[in-house]
């Protein structure tokens, strides 16, 4: 098969990168920009003609979309690019892989919830209520593919983090090593992800084909729950960064254009008894991460 990989040069997409490598399959990296010594294809993905032209070079049987507008709060003063690249470009993409009877393979997120409150974990057939620009974005990116008539496999995922790029974790080892106090909120509940674990999932789906006949939406985090306050109490802990007195907060004490979800637990019953997956506990896979970003463990 040869597999084309949006968005290679971000988190997700690096994690990809190394497990393609490993792959007897043929993967095609593509990202905006061409970091100097990784072998990256220019690709706009706004542009189907550009989407369709390359498709048709490499004879791609399947892709997958890591590319997205990610900036939560930048997103509600910029609508018009956020639409452009979370539910357009997919809607390119999902266009092309009909025409060429392939597979899209598109990420997702947890802000396509969060406008209603929820106590219990969300399923893939919850009415979205996004509470913002990115997540309705990304909410009508999922609608634009089911649209398509495409063969298709959403994954929904939340507060990614790998050893690749900018993330929380390596906001918050910076800050609890450096600050000598921290708040923290913990009115917002989630699952954080660790990219490892997800793109391990994504490629064991696409390398043994096992899409066909399960096309749909799923939900993918690590397993179990805490606020982003218990998430950096365990950054701090696994760091021995321990002379950073961190406090919890509310919300509120953090004014943000947008309203975050308050609990966007995903739950994952789905992916799991369908592709036959079991999910490590958060604190296990952070553990990992970490090593990787200190240089103890390959990425």
């Amino acid at each position: 098969m040869n597999i084309l990989v949006t968005g290679a040069n971000g988190q997700l997409g690096n994690q990809m990168r190394l497990l393609g490598a490993t792959s007897s399959n043929h993967y095609i990296y593509t990202d905006v920009v061409a970091p100097e010594g990784v072998e990256t294809t220019i690709l706009d993905i706004t542009n189907i003609n550009n989407v369709r032209a390359l498709c048709e070079a490499e004879r791609v049987d399947v892709i997958v979309n890591c590319a997205a507008y990610t900036n939560v709060d930048k997103a509600e003063s910029d609508p018009k690019l956020c639409e452009t690249l979370n539910a357009k470009a997919p809607q390119y993409l999902a266009q092309v892989m009909k025409e060429r009877n392939g597979l899209l393979v598109h990420v997702s997120t947890d802000y396509v919830f969060g406008a209603d409150p929820y106590n219990v974990p969300c399923k893939e057939d919850q009415k979205g209520t996004p509470s913002g620009v990115y997540g309705l974005t990304k909410l009508h990116g999922e609608q634009n593919i089911l649209a398509s008539g495409c063969q298709y496999v959403i994954i929904r995922t939340a507060w990614l983090y790998s050893a690749f790029g900018k993330n929380f974790v390596k906001t918050m080892l910076n800050l609890t090593a450096t600050k000598p106090a921290l708040k923290v909120v913990f009115d917002q509940v989630g699952t954080p992800t660790f990219a490892g674990d997800l793109a391990d999932v994504i490629f064991d789906i696409v390398e043994h084909r096992k899409w066909e006949g399960r096309t749909g939406i799923y939900h993918y985090s690590n397993e179990g729950v805490c606020s982003w306050y218990d998430f950096t109490m365990k950054i701090a802990e696994l760091a021995g960064n321990t002379a950073c007195d961190i406090q919890p907060c509310h919300s509120d004490e953090f004014p943000s254009p947008v309203k975050r979800p308050a609990y966007s637990v995903l739950d994952k019953t789905k992916i799991k008894e369908t592709f036959g997956i079991r999910i490590p506990y958060w604190t296990r896979s952070l553990e990992k991460c970490m090593k990787q970003i200190k240089g103890e463990e390959k990425a």
